[in-house]
């Protein structure tokens, strides 16, 4: 059963993807497996390992189990200057 995740974009991801956010539907239960398959259809040029993921406004980890409704962030890595 498919899901709606509103998803998040920041810094060099959104510049990538050319929208900030979006909402998406698909199967995948988990930040990774969404992050692989919105790579697949819109090229990021950024492993999953290197950037972090956000559920619901809280840092999780790449096999967090989603839920219908989730907002979903993808953040790169920041520097400073």
């Amino acid at each position: 059963m498919n899901a709606i995740y509103h998803i998040l974009y920041f810094g060099l991801l959104a510049e990538r993807r050319g929208v900030a956010e979006e909402s998406v539907e698909s199967a995948a239960c988990d930040p990774s497996a969404v992050y692989q398959e919105i790579n697949s259809r819109h090229p990021l040029g950024m492993a999953f390992a290197d950037i972090r993921a956000a559920v619901n406004d809280e840092f999780v980890s790449r096999d967090h189990p989603l839920k219908d409704g989730d907002r979903l962030a993808f953040l790169p890595p920041m520097s400073g200057g």
